[in-house]
C-alpha cells in the first residue's frame, strides 16, 4: 500500500480534465476525487460527459489536465499502462467476447504477475462458475454484465471505473448488480456512473455531479439525494433522487 493510500488520501484525483473525440470537446473541466474506500458516484443528465470522463481517465480518448493514482501522475500514460497500474474498467456496453466461453473471458483478463481472485469472483457470481463452459454471447444481458464486472474484479486493482452497470437490466437484476457493487467496494474503491438513483442511494458514499462537461457539485451522496431542489436543478429528478435520471 502506498503512503498516500495508508494516510487515507483519495486513491484517484482528477483536476481540470478536458477531453475530446475527433476534435470535438466532450469534457470541458472536471475535478473529482475518489475516496480510498467505498463508492463515489458520477452523476448528471444524459450527454453531459460522464462516460467521456471515465474514458479520459483511462486514456481511451484525447485528454489534458491531471489524473493522479495514489499520488502518481498517470495523465500521459497509454491505456494499457493505466490498466497495468491498477485501474480496472467496466465499460457501458460490457464488451464480452461473445464467441469465447465464460471461463475464457475471465482467463483473458488475468494480469501477469499478480494474484487472480477467482474465489472472490465465484463467491460474488456463483452462476459464472456454473456456466464456465457456456459461450458468453449466449448469456442474458444481466449475465454478460456479471462477466464484465468479474473481469475487473479478478485482478488486484486500486480503483474500478464502472460505467452504467444496470442499464437495460430488469429490476431484479438491477438489485443484484447493486448488491455486487456494494460488496465489491469493500475490496476496492469504485467510481460509478449510474442513472438509477436508487442504486446510487444504496451503494454510494460520495457524489460528483456534471453539467455540460463540467463538475458542478461534489459531496456526501445522502445529502445530495435528500435535497429535492438540488436533484431537480442538476438532474431533472423530483422527489429527492428516488428515480432514474
Amino acid at each position: 500500500m502506498t503512503s498516500a493510500a495508508a494516510a487515507g488520501a483519495p486513491v484517484l484525483v482528477v483536476r481540470n480534465l478536458r477531453a475530446h473525440i475527433s476534435g470535438q470537446q466532450v469534457v470541458e473541466q472536471v475535478d473529482l476525487e475518489v475516496a480510498a474506500t467505498g463508492v463515489t458516484a458520477l452523476l448528471g443528465r444524459n450527454g453531459v460527459g460522464k462516460t467521456s470522463t471515465i474514458k479520459a481517465v483511462m486514456g481511451l480518448i484525447g485528454r489534458s489536465g491531471t489524473v493522479e493514482l495514489d499520488g502518481r501522475d498517470i495523465s500521459t500514460l497509454p491505456t494499457f499502462r493505466v490498466a497495468g497500474l491498477g485501474v480496472g474498467y467496466v465499460p457501458e456496453d460490457r464488451e464480452v467476447f461473445s464467441g469465447l466461453t465464460v471461463t475464457e473471458n475471465l482467463r483473458l483478463a488475468e494480469r501477469r504477475g499478480g494474484e487472480h481472485r477467482y474465489d472472490l469472483v465465484y463467491d460474488l457470481f456463483p452462476e459464472l462458475e456454473e456456466r464456465g463452459n457456456q459461450r458468453a454471447g449466449t448469456l442474458s444481458g444481466g449475465q454478460q454484465q456479471m462477466v464484465s464486472l468479474a473481469r475487473a474484479l479478478l485482478n488486484e486493482n486500486r480503483v474500478l471505473l464502472v460505467d452504467e452497470p444496470t442499464k437495460g437490466l430488469a429490476p431484479r437484476l438491477v438489485q443484484e448488480v447493486g448488491r455486487v457493487l456494494a460488496r465489491a467496494a469493500e475490496v476496492v474503491p469504485v467510481l460509478l456512473v449510474e442513472q438509477n438513483l436508487q442504486v446510487v442511494r444504496e451503494v454510494a458514499q460520495q457524489v460528483v455531479v456534471l453539467t455540460d462537461g463540467r463538475s458542478v457539485h461534489s459531496g456526501p451522496a445522502a445529502d445530495f439525494l435528500d435535497d429535492p431542489t438540488a436533484t431537480q436543478r442538476l438532474l431533472g429528478v423530483h422527489g429527492g433522487g428516488e428515480g432514474a435520471i
